[in-house]
């Protein structure tokens, strides 16, 4: 296994859009797992490979405190199942150091692959529910920061983009 670099905002490759996987075949068992190692290392609850530049529909996410309940999805289809909203602050490894309130369906269904190409589908809600919309996002190259206004997000941009070139 791996550590992977996580892309980091305003990186223009967190802006591509990912392909569906058309066979869960062992290259894509270990990106899953070096997607694991690079999340557990951040440390982080949820991570898409976009956000490590694989351009590939995986997410990886484990919602427990000790890490006891690893789950992958492959090619996460979603479907609101509510109009209902609710407020989370989020944090992205890709946005380091910087939580925002952001709205999101309390309710979805999620469709996807797990690691061994098997079919699943449940609906989420909660902690659960928000994880995978925003890992979701990241996969359709979009970040928590497009749903704040434009000068919070520039203000985050600006504070990135100095530590970027301070640590260059």
């Amino acid at each position: 296994m791996a550590i992977l670099n996580i892309l980091e905002f305003p990186d223009p490759r967190l802006r591509t859009l990912a392909k569906p996987v058309t066979e869960v075949d062992d290259s894509i068992r270990q990106l899953v797992d070096d997607m694991f190692e690079t999340m557990y290392e951040a440390p982080g609850i949820g991570l898409a490979a976009t956000q490590v530049n694989v351009h590939k529909r995986v997410v990886v996410m484990d919602l427990s405190e000790d890490r006891s309940a690893p789950r992958v999805f492959i090619n996460p289809e979603l479907e609101t199942l509510t109009d209902d909203m609710d407020q989370y602050q989020e944090g992205c490894l890709s946005v380091p150091g910087f939580y925002e309130n952001v709205d999101r369906p309390v309710r979805v269904k999620i469709k996807a692959l797990d690691r061994d190409g098997k079919p699943f589908e449940e609906i989420a809600e909660g902690l659960l529910a928000v994880c995978i919309q925003h890992e979701c996002d990241h996969l359709n190259g979009k970040l928590f920061v497009d749903y704040l206004s434009t000068l919070k997000r520039d203000r985050i941009k600006k504070k990135l983009e100095k530590q970027h070139r301070q640590q260059a």
